[in-house]
């Protein structure tokens, strides 16, 4: 479906950006791979890791400016959203910077997407989103809601949106594995709560949730991978073992368990082998044979957090993942 085909990816800078790029090209080999993003910095370091790659060009610009966007989206068939104000503390101290990026931003990108007919839009998303308690949960969910209804926005001119929602990605910057790591030689860990779990999914895996629903969607769908959990006193333990673990609290807007799929999502959401499917409400398109195909319905009130999960991720799956990331992990 990329293959030929000129893609943007905004926020492209970022960690998905840096994974996506080289899984992409090697896969579908599409025409070209637009970087959007607003750090000149960030763009100079990854220029350098594609010096030798025509088919990469990066374009200086803020999902805010919508001018800026419909000057990148010209001759764009697919996009990427992965652009977002995402830290949760950052997002509670600097809230109408919060929603400039992750609400008006994801405004200005549908609009400029479907004047410009761009073939399909797939927005990254969180799991929280899912019933959020903090600010940047709430502009995500803002965001989904936007990019959902999108689809009856574009009318005819056809372009399509869904939007992939996942966890803790491991080795991301800004997570937890790549935190712990830079600070284990000093002995001791901060741990929120000996309670919290959280989801555990790659950025490879992300990527490919990522392919699979531009394959898949019809439009309006969220897409939702099964992924493992983790307690994070075990993460802390695998990832230093001699470390002490010292409990400091929850930080501002921080759930104690991540959760994917409310109860209230669980009358619209459908479950494949290796994924769920939340389907939008607005027109009925929860009820589409063409967007549910094999799916089976999930029972009335499932929710898929990270504490009642039915699959969890072991110590020697975790250290088989940092040993294998290791020097990737150690350049965040």
């Amino acid at each position: 479906m990329l293959s030929n085909k000129t893609i943007l990816v905004t926020g492209g800078t970022g960690s998905f950006g840096n994974t996506f790029v080289p899984m992409t090209l090697a896969k579908y080999n599409p025409k070209k791979i637009i970087i959007f993003s607003r750090d000149e910095m960030k763009q100079w370091d990854m220029a350098k890791k594609f010096a030798d790659d025509p088919r990469i060009r990066f374009f200086i610009g803020d999902v805010r400016d919508k001018e800026r966007l419909y000057r990148a989206l010209d001759g764009v068939d697919y996009v990427v959203h992965a652009a977002a104000t995402k830290i949760v503390p950052t997002a509670e101290y600097n809230p109408f910077e919060c929603i400039k990026t992750n609400v008006l931003g994801a405004m200005n990108l549908i609009d400029a997407c479907i004047d410009k007919g761009v073939k399909g839009v797939v927005a990254l998303s969180t799991d929280k989103a899912s019933s959020p308690i903090n600010l940047y949960g709430a502009t995500k969910l803002t965001s989904d809601k936007l990019f959902v209804a999108g689809n009856a926005y574009s009318g005819e001119h056809g372009t399509r949106f869904s939007v992939v929602r996942y966890g803790n990605v491991m080795g991301s910057r800004g997570s937890v594995i790549p935190f712990f790591m830079s600070i284990m030689d000093k002995g001791v860990l901060p741990i929120t709560d000996e309670r919290m779990t959280r989801f555990m999914i790659s950025l490879e895996e992300g990527v490919d949730l990522v392919w699979h629903a531009f394959e898949d969607m019809v439009g309006g769908e969220i897409y939702v991978k099964k992924i493992p959990s983790m307690k994070v006193t075990d993460l802390a333990r695998v990832v230093a073992p001699e470390a002490k673990q010292e409990v400091v609290g929850i930080r501002p807007g921080e759930k104690l368990h991540e959760q994917m799929i409310s109860a209230e999502d669980a009358y619209y959401t459908y479950e494949y082998p290796e994924h769920f499917k939340i389907l939008p409400v607005i027109n009925d398109w929860s009820n589409s044979p063409e967007r549910i195909k094999d799916g089976t319905k999930v029972p009335e009130g499932f929710v898929y957090s990270s504490d009642n999960n039915s699959e969890w991720m072991s110590d020697e799956q975790l250290q088989t993942w940092i040993e294998t990331n290791r020097e990737k992990i150690g350049s965040i």
